[in-house]
């Protein structure tokens, strides 16, 4: 097997692997976008709750939802960069024969 075959496997590999990556990602997204979507239509004006700290709560979890995305899309850049550096390395690196 030549080297750039071997190279091309890799990144074919890690092509499917950031799909795989990226349609996780999508459902979180769905998730954050519909969370903010319910807090987003909660009235400005705070209404008479009788349990004012089941909201506190569930606000905190809207708001880790959004973190947890926005992280995640952060460690998949990373990942992705992570991996195309290796690959442009070894494609630089003069073959040894």
């Amino acid at each position: 097997m030549k080297p750039e075959d071997k190279v091309n496997e890799i990144i074919v590999h890690m092509a499917h692997t950031h799909n795989q990556m990226a349609k996780i990602l999508q459902a979180k997204r769905q998730v954050a976008v519909r969370m903010s979507q319910l807090v987003h239509a909660v009235p400005d004006e705070l209404p008479q709750i009788e349990h004012i700290s089941e909201v506190k709560v569930q606000s905190g979890q809207v708001t880790r939802c959004l973190i947890d995305y926005m992280v995640s899309i952060a460690d998949l850049e990373d990942a992705m960069a992570e991996q195309l550096k290796l690959v442009l390395k070894d494609l630089q690196e003069p073959e040894e024969e």
